[in-house]
C-alpha cells in the first residue's frame, strides 16, 4: 500500500502534466466569442425543437385519452 515506488512516481507525473500544459494552444478572443455564440444559438434552436415536440406529444396524448 505505502510502496515507495508510487511516491517516487509523483514528481515525474507532475513534470509530465506541466509539459503537456505547455503544449496547449489556447484559442484567441475572437474564436472563443464565435464558438460561444454558436453554442448559445444551437442551444436555443434545440430547446425550441424540444418544446415543439413536447407540445405535439402532449396534444396527442390528450387526444388519445379523451376518446
Amino acid at each position: 500500500m505505502g510502496d515507495s515506488a508510487e511516491k517516487k512516481a509523483s514528481p515525474g507525473f507532475f513534470k509530465g502534466v506541466k509539459a503537456e500544459f505547455k503544449k496547449i494552444v489556447w484559442p484567441d478572443r475572437q474564436a472563443t466569442l464565435r464558438q460561444s455564440i454558436a453554442v448559445v444559438a444551437i442551444s436555443i434552436v434545440v430547446g425550441v425543437i424540444i418544446a415543439i415536440l413536447d407540445y405535439i406529444v402532449k396534444y396527442g396524448v390528450n387526444f388519445i385519452t379523451s376518446i
